[in-house]
């Protein structure tokens, strides 16, 4: 099963639409994870139309509309995997501690947010997962998303993709 996992996409505000390169990621993919703040119902309904699976949630930046159509935490088995999606985790410091205590019948944590890629492991085997932002770097040197393929509840073949400046 391959994954997509998409964060911080923020369409239109800081992008008009998603890179290319993301589109054709999303295409391919069996499953596509987006951990919140689209902005716009417009993306949602585009990448529902062109993904084969979307598991998504809102984020801090998605209005009335999106938080009527998406959950705040998304729980879903892939293939025997475990995963939680989260917008926001809260500070850093601690971060694997906490997220252990709140999903501990959770293999992998997707969250977003920072729009900084993370990935770590807590305590007891969660991994957490970020990956970045498409479109909206901030303080980081890329824009970035991440890929990764499931087989029989495992994960791996994980993946930070950069994306050229724009």
């Amino acid at each position: 099963m391959r994954l997509v996992i998409l964060a911080d996409t923020h369409v239109p505000k800081r992008a008009r639409d998603l890179p290319a390169p993301v589109w054709s990621a999303v295409e391919a993919a069996d499953v596509v994870v987006h951990a919140g703040d689209w902005v716009d119902v417009a993306l949602l309904d585009a990448m529902s139309a062109r993904a084969r699976r979307l598991v998504g949630v809102y984020g801090n930046n998605d209005g009335p509309e999106l938080r009527a159509r998406l959950p705040e935490v998304a729980r879903v088995d892939l293939d025997g995997l475990r995963v939680a999606v989260v917008h926001e985790t809260g500070p850093k410091t601690r971060r694997e501690e906490r997220s252990a205590a709140r999903f501990p019948d959770r293999d992998l944590l997707i969250f977003g947010h920072s729009h900084i890629p993370w990935d770590s492991v807590a305590p007891g085997g969660l991994r957490l997962l970020n990956p970045g932002s498409p479109t909206d770097r901030r303080s980081q040197p890329y824009a970035t998303y991440l890929t990764a393929r499931v087989a029989a509840g495992r994960l791996d073949e994980v993946e930070l993709h950069r994306l050229p400046p724009r």
